[in-house]
């Protein structure tokens, strides 16, 4: 099982959003800090949801694992986008629902839980840094 964090951090006048993906198996960790461009928070929630699940893809293809015989763990502190999976449906952001649906399609189960901001201190450090490295 796979333990996924991610947040999101945006500078709303300029659009920069930086993105902190935490990948937590075994006693393992690995930390990934990205940026990007994002109207608003939200969608930078979305956003950092979606690379991180192209992260994890991209790390077990690495480690020689299969993504379909993997159980996700995603953690996030943004309710909207947890609401938003859980439900399938976003009005305002359907296009990065459908986007998650079909990478969540390629493990074999992905859970969502909203944590508080407290409980994500990883991802969110990591997503401040990617934001203030440029």
């Amino acid at each position: 099982m796979y333990k996924l964090y991610s947040d999101a951090a945006i500078k709303p006048q300029s659009h920069q959003c930086g993105i902190g993906i935490l990948i937590v198996h075994k006693q393992e960790q690995l930390q990934i800090k990205k940026q990007c461009k994002a109207k608003d928070n939200h969608v930078g929630e979305f956003k950092a949801c979606i690379e991180a699940l192209k992260v994890l893809q991209h790390h077990l293809r690495h480690s020689g694992k299969i993504p379909g015989n993997v159980t996700v763990l995603y953690y996030t502190d943004s309710s909207i986008l947890s609401d938003s999976i859980n439900k399938q449906y976003a009005k305002h952001y359907q296009k990065y629902i459908d986007q998650i649906i079909e990478l969540e399609s390629h493990f074999a189960f992905v859970l969502t839980k909203w944590i508080p901001d407290n409980q994500n201190m990883g991802a969110h450090e990591l997503a401040f840094q990617a934001l203030h490295s440029s």
